[in-house]
């Protein structure tokens, strides 16, 4: 075997510490930067990121983990993949970002959740036609800047069988795992071409195969790496898995000839119990968690290591997954109480969690003894903090889940909210409107004590009216406030609730150039005040037509946050939805009318394996009808939903029981209404006519036909109109134009009924 490394991760961020990159990407699509400056700081900050990882002590550090604009377009790219309609732009990098994100002409790709997590993937799409070719420049290109800087590099690859499991059939119902044996001579080259570069080990990653995955498809996973780890001149080959167990995967993959197997014993801690003889590989094993924030139990970690000594050939120590996940470090948190510090490692403090249990596991842990001391006394003093316990809470909780009998049929609420007066094809928008440059300055002016918190109060109030003011100019049915106010539809609620701590500096990518900063939900959660009514009631001061209330819903709140790993996340979602529950109540009282309660990260927790599904969408839909369930009738309950997949929570979203679904289906091509319609679903549903992700403006007839389309599916009394997500991060001319044309696209078609 070759050399066998003994403490990695298996990715690391790539925006950049002070997020470098998305500020460089931003300024090449707006014309300010050009492609050589943008390649400069790309490999600058790569650089960066590969000398911290060596000189904190791995001695396999992943390359190409680093991307403009997400890992798997990469791999498109890499193999010719790409869509059909991009191939008439001359520039390779303008060709990638068109793919990404689209232009005037050109449609993007879609984007959805890359498994159970908050990161977005551009989805391949995949014809009879695509013809697949390697170019494997990007990664050569990574490997030989690693090199050049003596760095001990392990490129980084998607493999072939995650690629095809995550991409769309486009004009065939062919499974497109029936095309695996195109890319696996692909592959086969492309480790010939990093074995002559020097690569000593290459991690090829297939998390598809930690998910259920039928005997046809396992079979096919296991030719496909008998093949590639027969292939003549190669680098070691680690197949790295995250997210979960590979079950019944495991046996099959470690029969053939890879060298290494990389697997999360966090997500998939049910992996030791049924660990195969593995004392031929090199096993990586996931024990430090690269998806939260949360101190590991260096104790235990050791002691789960010790288990696997005597089933495999050599071992390492590993994050679970990719440090994507989780910021970079915690050395940029100034407002952390010293207790809550001790129970945090964000990404260079998992760094340092692996490097010393490597340490401990080649050398002894008496060297490292103190790193392992500090750990338990942070269990300790986290185990006793009195935030982590509130009884007040949780007793109410108990007698509210024991009695609410929930909401009135959805026929008598429709009745009690026909005095809305609303017309057919009602016009609205998701919630949020551009955060232009006036909003941000005043944010850092406030941040910085250059303005006080009344002169910042009166910007906002002076951005609500003008947000108000051009919807009616536009005429649409029911309007939003814009949301000027709010930094994040999560984060923004997380710094009202007690329970949560929001981060100076802890940002994370969604997707491409969209970043975020999850909040830390570390204790039990309280609402002390409301946090929505005086900027709603303003808004609706202004205008005689209905605006809506802006809520974000209890899953999405976990599902982008960093969340307390000590109890059940049931339990933390029915006390966010206690809160959130309390603010609907409150806006009902003040006189708004219809409440919207956001939950578009529904799907994105569903876990993997289907045994273990029900349970979730139980809880799941269980805290989103308790949020939801204190109204009376004649207040009318939307939720927003987007960028999934929809399909295995459909029955989930009837179950919400709000009386309007909106709900991404501009790129997906209104597919998501005939699920709907299969599960009988009966109540108002709002599909995005327009992808607000792409910076064109879609025409009115354009507009109009995705509405025809959609009136084949919904009668036209539950049909509403509106964009497929908020505008937060769209330009406030384009917005204009585009919900313009919306407007005259609705009009017209109720003109045409």
């Amino acid at each position: 075997m070759t050399f066998s490394f003994t403490a990695t991760v298996l990715g690391s961020p790539r925006i950049g510490p002070n997020r470098e990159l998305k500020k460089a990407v931003e300024s090449y699509w707006a014309g300010r930067l050009d492609a050589e400056g943008l390649d400069a700081l790309a490999r600058d900050l790569r650089r960066r990121t590969w000398t911290r990882l060596r000189d904190a002590g791995l001695d396999s550090v992943p390359v190409n983990t680093f991307s403009y604009y997400d890992h798997v377009l990469d791999t498109a790219a890499m193999l010719g993949a790409l869509p059909d309609r991009v191939a008439g732009i001359e520039s390779d990098l303008d060709r990638y970002f068109a793919a990404a994100r689209g232009n005037d002409t050109v449609a993007p790709l879609e984007m959805t959740k890359w498994f159970d997590t908050n990161y977005h993937y551009l989805v391949p799409e995949i014809s009879p036609s695509t013809t697949f070719a390697l170019d494997p420049s990007k990664v050569l290109r990574e490997l030989e800047e690693a090199r050049a800087l003596d760095i001990p590099a392990r490129p980084v690859v998607v493999g072939p069988v995650t690629f095809l499991l995550l991409s769309k059939a486009v004009g065939s119902d062919a499974p497109l795992l029936d095309r695996l044996d195109e890319l696996v001579p692909l592959y086969a080259d492309l480790l010939g071409r990093l074995a002559d570069a020097g690569a000593e080990w290459v991690q090829i990653d297939e998390p598809a195969l930690v998910a259920d995955r039928t005997p046809e498809e396992i079979a096919a996973a296991k030719r496909a790496y008998d093949r590639l780890s027969a292939a003549p001149s190669r680098p070691a080959i680690l197949l790295a898995s995250y997210f979960g167990s590979l079950g019944d995967a495991l046996p099959a993959i470690a029969s053939t000839g890879v060298e290494g197997i990389a697997i999360d014993l966090v997500a998939g801690s049910d992996t030791l119990a049924t660990v195969p003889d593995l004392t031929r590989k090199h096993v990586v094993a996931g024990v430090v968690d690269g998806r939260n924030i949360w101190r590991t139990d260096l104790d235990a970690a050791l002691a789960s290591l010790g288990t696997l000594l005597g089933s495999t050939g050599s071992l390492a120590v590993s994050t679970s997954c990719s440090l994507l996940h989780v910021p970079y470090t915690l050395d940029a948190e100034t407002g952390l109480d010293k207790a809550l510090r001790s129970w945090l490692a964000f990404g260079t403090e998992k760094v340092r969690e692996v490097v010393t249990l490597g340490t401990a596991l080649t050398s002894g842990r008496e060297s490292v003894e103190d790193e392992f001391a500090l750990a338990r006394a942070a269990a300790s003093t986290r185990s006793t903090d009195r935030r982590l316990h509130d009884a007040t809470v949780r007793a109410r909780l108990d007698a509210l889940t024991a009695s609410d009998p929930g909401r009135s049929p959805a026929a008598e609420r429709r009745e009690a909210q026909s005095a809305l007066s609303l017309p057919v094809l009602p016009t609205t928008t998701i919630g949020s409107y551009p955060q232009t440059t006036q909003i941000r300055v005043a944010r850092a002016a406030r941040r910085t004590g250059e303005i006080d918190e009344s002169e910042y109060l009166n910007r906002m109030r002076a951005e609500v009216a003008d947000v108000v003011a051009l919807q009616e100019k536009l005429d649409l049915d029911v309007l939003v406030h814009g949301e000027p106010e709010r930094n994040d539809m999560v984060q923004y609620f997380a710094e009202q609730l007690d329970g949560f701590f929001a981060t100076d500096n802890g940002w994370v990518q969604s997707y491409g150039s969209r970043c975020v900063r999850p909040p830390i939900l570390y204790g039990d959660v309280r609402r002390s005040h409301p946090m929505t009514v005086e900027w709603i009631t303003y808004a609706q001061s202004l205008t005689q037509r209905p605006v809506k209330g802006m809520l974000t819903g209890p899953v999405t709140i976990l599902a982008w946050s960093f969340v307390r790993d000590d109890q059940p996340l049931a339990d933390s979602a029915n006390q966010v939805a206690l809160a959130i529950r309390d603010e609907t109540v409150d806006l009902q009282g003040a006189g708004i009318r219809i409440v919207q309660v956001d939950e578009p990260a529904l799907r994105e927790l569903l876990p993997l394996r289907a045994a273990d599904q029900p349970a979730y969408l139980d809880w799941s839909v269980g805290a989103f009808r308790l949020a939801t369930s204190g109204v009376s009738d004649s207040t009318q309950i939307h939720t927003h939903l987007c960028y999934s997949e929809f399909g295995e929570v459909i029955e989930a979203i009837a179950r919400l029981d709000a009386d309007v679904t909106s709900i991404e289906a501009a790129r997906s091509h209104m597919e998501v209404l005939d699920d709907l319609n299969a599960v009988g679903f009966d109540l108002g549903v709002g599909p995005g006519v327009y992808d607000i992700h792409s910076p064109r403006v879609p025409g009115v007839e354009e507009i109009a036909a995705s509405l025809r389309e959609a009136l084949k599916a919904v009668p036209v009394e539950r049909l509403w109109v509106n964009p497929d997500c908020g505008l937060k991060t769209r330009g406030p001319a384009e917005v204009e134009a585009s919900l313009r044309n919306l407007v005259d696209a609705a009009k017209l078609v109720r003109a045409e009924l």
